[in-house]
This record gives C-alpha cells, structure tokens and sequence, in this order.
C-alpha cells in the first residue's frame, strides 16, 4: 500500500495546463505512466484496458493485475465498430429486450445491446489504438451529418431469426462509411479492417424456441421504427482469449479457503470455459477474472450470468448528425453511460434480477401454465441441501478427521456427527454430507409443504449421502419421518462425467443409513442398479437413463399415490422433468447454463395431463427459498490487528 501511495505522490505535482475540450490521450496519459516507472508495454495495455480513462484507472488495473500470468502477453484485443441507437428509439429496443427476456428467456441476441454491425472482429496493437480512434473520428468527421435520420428499418421475421434491416439504399452509405473507416485504419493504425458485407440490421432475437416466435413477433411488431434517433459510432474492445467463454458476475464477496480457490469481489466478472470444467467438483467452476487476471476454482453460486458484452471497453463513442458533439474514448466498459444514453449495465439492471444459485429463489421454469390440482397425478423434483465441501472447501475432510479418522466438527455449519463408513472416512471426499444449514433449508421446505396441506407419498432420492439427508429432513419438516421411507434410486444419480477421476463414488448402503437411522426402505429395488452405472457416461446416456427411471418411478406409483417426491441435483430438475412434457432434450451446453443457475433446494412441480401420460410444470405448492452468505469471522485476525 505504502509502495502504491508513493507512486500516486509522483503524480501530484502537475503544472498548471490550459482546459482541453476533451478527456486526456493516451500519449500524455502514457508519459505519465513511463514516468512512475511502468513498462511501456503494461501502460500500454493498461491504457486499452481501461479505455484510456486516465492515470488513476490504468494505476489501478495495473495494481490489481501485478500477479496476472498474461500481464506481458504481446497478444493484442479484438475490435469492432457498431452503430448504437439513442433517444427515443432506444427505449422503445430496451423495452423490447425487457419484455423478450422476461416473457421467452434469454436468447442469443441478448448477449448484445441493440447495434448494427460494421465491420467484423480486428486485431489491433496496443500502440496502435490511439492512431486507431483517430482514425474514427477522422472518419466521422467526413460523414456527419451525411446519413439522414432517422435510418429506415425494416421487420423480418423467420422461425429462428427477428431483425429490423436498413433500408438497402441507406444500407450502402453505411457500408460507404465503414468502408471509409477501414482505409483510415489502414493508414493510421495499419490495421486491416473487413467491413460488413452483408445486410445491414439491428437484431432482435434468434436462437430461440420455435413456440416463443409468436409472443417475439407481436413484441417486435410494437416497436416503433420512425421513432427519434441519433445513431453512434462506437468502437469496443475484448479480451481475445475470452471471446468464446461464458461470462459471469460476482454477486457476493468470496475469502478464499485454499491455495487454489479465486478471491471474489463483487461487479467482477468471471470468464469460463465448459471445456476446462472438467477438475472441478459439483457446486464449483474454473474461471478467470477480469479484475485481477487470475484462475482459480470459485464456487458458482456467488456468481450469476453475465452477457458477453458486459466486459467490453469503449474506445469512442461519436454522434453521428451535426447536431451532437462526440464524445471521447473516456468511457471504461460498455456498461457506463453512453452520450448520456443508458449503457448495457443500467439497462440489464432492469432486465433481469441479480440472482444466482444457491443463494436467491429456485429457478422459475418459464410459462407455469396452471396451479396443482389435488387429484392429479404430481412429481415433485428438488435439489440437495448446502454441501459441506462447497462451503468448506474440498480439503474439509482433513480439517475434521484426526489420524485415526474421529471426526471433529470445526464449524457450527458443520454437523455434529457424521455416519460411519465401512470404508472409511475417505469416502466422504467424492460423497459428501449436507451442512447444518443444508439440513435447516431441507427441513424448511418440508415445513411449506406441510402448511400448503401438500401430501407425499412416495419419496426417491439419489444415493448421494447429501440427497439422502435432505429427503430425510424434508420428511422431519412434513412431520413424516418414520412415516414414509426413502427410496434410493442410484438411476437418479447425476451425470456421471462431472464426478473426477475413474471411478463412481462410494455410497453408503441402505442398510447402513438405515442403520444410522435415517428413514431408509431396505427392501426397495432400483430400476437401476449401481452396477448399471458407467464412469464418465455420454450426455445423451445420461439423459435417456433420467428419463427411464423417472418415468418408471411414475408407472410404480400410479394408482397407490397421487403425489412423488424426488431428491436429486440440480440437473435432475431439467433432465426428470423435460421429456415427460413431450419435449426433446436441449443440447449439453443448453443444459449446463440451464443447471448451474439451479440453487440448493430448487424446486419444481409436474402434473399430468388427464390420462394422456403427458406432464406440464405448474406452479409450486411453496414459496421460494432465499438466503444469503455468511462468512467465516476470524475474532484474532479482525480484531487484534496491530
């Protein structure tokens, strides 16, 4: 801290300079940075980092990012040029992307604020980014005022795609001036800029179901295209590595508990790749963060999804009419205000509520089209409770067991005794237990279903020990427990790829946990057997096999009960849940968003339709359940500091 003060007394001492009508250029901004003693080569890709907000901005990143292994990494940003909307023409597209989020889900195009795109992705040096915004204002310059407003746009629609397209004459000026652009850049910045070939268009939405089209369409068609607008010239910026992961926002501080665990801090974003998930327990994620450039393990219900351009930097921003003066590359991520417009963060603020799983309500299935009925047929699906190893870290087991293996609570969080394992404590590590507040959220939820007059009368669960001891407490809250036993179905295990190394985990027997007194049917045979499961099964073998035995359980309970409780992970509540509807299996990657948002005792509700054998999700009989973090509290550390 000293070392960082005394760097920001360097910068004190200025003399006094004439006011410039705009914010500082990267060069005096650079020689600033030089003279603190920063290498040419980080200030500069401090300055591209951060916009080129000022001195402070790009000490700050390059404080933040002293440990970061790619802080000397030559590889330079992506660039783009877009036309953003403003004014009232803007509203009426954020209204639309309001309610297409709310009434349909997310969609591909809400990764992207409204825009029509110029130009594609270029890569541009670090000291050439100057000269590059040069070139835009340069170009800019010559065509203002040259477009009319406001652009005439045009609807289309198509099963999968909802766009406005420009007009096709006013289209070829637009291309005129991206072009013109991309021969400035040449000259200025020698860059190699490809303008937009195609039909230029703001687009609304696609990758979406085919039966959200009408509901999409409708929106579409209530937005006004003749309304006011100012269009801006915008050039961003990303982080090239991270141009094909998934980003995602801290929502809740994290200390970390192990060397290899990330800090979290929250408004950073998480950059994740599926394909390096696959070291990673249940309940975390592998990432990178923006902040500070680091990757780490993170657990993945401090942090909710984010939309990829979220993390862009604004490098210009400039009207293109006469009557507006243009703004600057002052701007630091997409999300700030924008020529006094709302930015991307402002305007997803109100899109969409910051939740995230395990800590905020149960995932909302999208169009619940009915309340239960009491004399129909009901599944009810719900996740595990709070895992010791997510909150403790997975090294929890040597924390708590001695050499002769007695385990020792560390944690009021942690329960006050265990099972026995006949193979020992070292099981634990692939087959964890609940926490004590896991066994409170299970218990509350069972509670709700006792005063919503909800009955139960057949309870499944995975073999997992933390699904096991959520049933059993859903029962103590049902006032079941002895009552109605539990019927452990290893076909409800979850996808087996997620589980590391080469081998399932071991689970504790029936006989065992009823021996341990949990309300444990001994005498129930699975549909599936343990000996039926396999390491490391496909995506489409795990889903078939959710399906099987979900739809089995149905049939054996057909007739002797109205209402079935299953117990399982989060995937279950989308994989035991979606072919019963009729509807085909979304693809891996679909699924994996879809699941990791999925919180400890999400819950949904499944009633068949007359006797068809086909199901819809309905409205659940409780209230969500919603909590939030509480972190370990070191008196020695907090208090007795000198």
């Amino acid at each position: 801290m000293a070392a960082k003060e005394e760097l920001y007394a360097k910068v004190t001492p200025r003399r006094q300079r004439q006011s410039r009508p705009s914010t500082v250029k990267h060069g005096s901004t650079l020689d600033v940075l030089l003279s603190m003693g920063f290498p040419k080569t980080r200030a500069l890709k401090a300055l591209v980092s951060t916009g080129g907000k000022n001195v402070q901005a790009a000490c700050d990143w390059l404080f933040s990012h002293v440990d970061d292994p790619f802080l000397d990494d030559p590889l330079p940003r992506e660039y783009v040029l877009y036309l953003r909307p403003s004014g009232p023409l803007l509203q009426q597209l954020s209204h639309f992307w309001q309610q297409s989020r709310l009434s349909c889900g997310k969609n591909k195009a809400h990764n992207i604020f409204p825009h029509i795109t110029l130009c594609q992705f270029f890569m541009c040096a670090d000291d050439k980014v100057e000269a590059l915004t040069e070139a835009l204002l340069t170009t800019v310059a010559k065509w203002k005022g040259r477009i009319p407003m406001p652009l005439p746009l045009e609807l289309y629609t198509s099963s999968t795609f909802i766009g406005l397209f420009v007009e096709e004459q006013m289209a070829e000026g637009l291309k005129g001036f991206a072009s013109d652009f991309a021969t400035e850049a040449a000259a200025k910045a020698d860059v190699h800029v490809e303008p937009h070939k195609k039909q230029l268009h703001v687009t609304l939405a696609y990758h979406f179901q085919t039966s959200h089209l009408p509901t999409l369409e409708k929106l579409a068609k209530s937005v006004d295209v003749s309304s006011g607008c100012d269009w801006l010239a915008v050039l961003y910026s990303r982080d090239i590595r991270f141009a094909n992961h998934e980003t995602l926002q801290v929502m809740y501080p994290y200390v970390p508990q192990n060397e290899d665990e990330l800090e979290l801090m929250p408004g950073d974003f998480i950059f994740m790749a599926p394909g390096e998930q696959s070291s990673a327990s249940e309940g975390w994620v592998y990432g990178t963060s923006l902040a500070t450039g680091l990757s780490r393990l993170l657990p993945e219900n401090y942090v909710n999804r984010a939309d990829e351009s979220d993390t862009w930097v604004v490098h210009g921003s400039h009207s293109m009419t006469t009557c507006a003066s243009p703004s600057n590359y002052g701007s630091a991520v997409a999300g700030s205000l924008l020529d006094g417009q709302l930015g991307d963060s402002l305007l997803d603020s109100f899109m969409t509520s910051p939740g995230h799983a395990g800590l905020c309500p149960p995932m909302q299935v999208s169009g619940p089209t009915s309340q239960l009925s009491p004399s129909k047929m009901r599944l009810f699906v719900c996740r595990h409770g709070e895992r010791m190893d997510v909150v403790f870290g997975k090294h929890w087991i040597t924390q708590c067991f001695d050499s002769k293996g007695r385990y020792v609570r560390s944690n009021l969080n942690m329960p006050s005794s265990l099972p026995a394992r006949s193979g020992g404590h070292r099981d634990y590590d692939k087959d964890c237990p609940i926490t004590v507040f896991g066994s409170t959220q299970a218990r509350l939820v069972g509670e709700a279903l006792s005063e919503s007059n909800t009955t139960v009368d057949f309870v499944y669960c995975s073999p997992s020990l933390r699904c096991v001891q959520t049933a059993q407490h859903i029962l103590q809250g049902l006032q079941l427990e002895g009552k109605t036993k539990i019927r452990v179905e290893p076909g409800l295990f979850e996808w087996t790829k997620w589980v590391s190394g080469t081998s399932l985990p071991v689970w504790i027997p029936p006989a065992e946990l009823a021996a341990a007194n949990m309300s444990v049917d001994t005498t129930y045979r699975p549909h599936i057997p343990i000996s039926k499961l396999a390491v490391s099964e496909t995506y489409d073998n795990y889903i078939s096999r959710s399906f099987q035995v979900t739809r089995e359980i149905l049939v054996e309970s057909k007739n002797l009960g109205n209402t079935v409780l299953i117990v399982a992970h989060a995937s279950s509540l989308e994989a035991c849940t979606r072919q019963i509807q009729g509807l085909s299996p979304q693809s891996s990657k679909d699924f994996v968003q879809v699941v990791r948002k999925i919180p400890y005792l999400g819950f949904c509700a499944c009633e068949e339709m007359g006797e068809t054998g086909v199901w819809q999700l309905v409205d659940p009989p409780i209230l969500p359940l919603t909590h939030g973090p509480n972190h370990t509290f070191n008196w020695r550390e907090m208090l007795m500091q000198d």
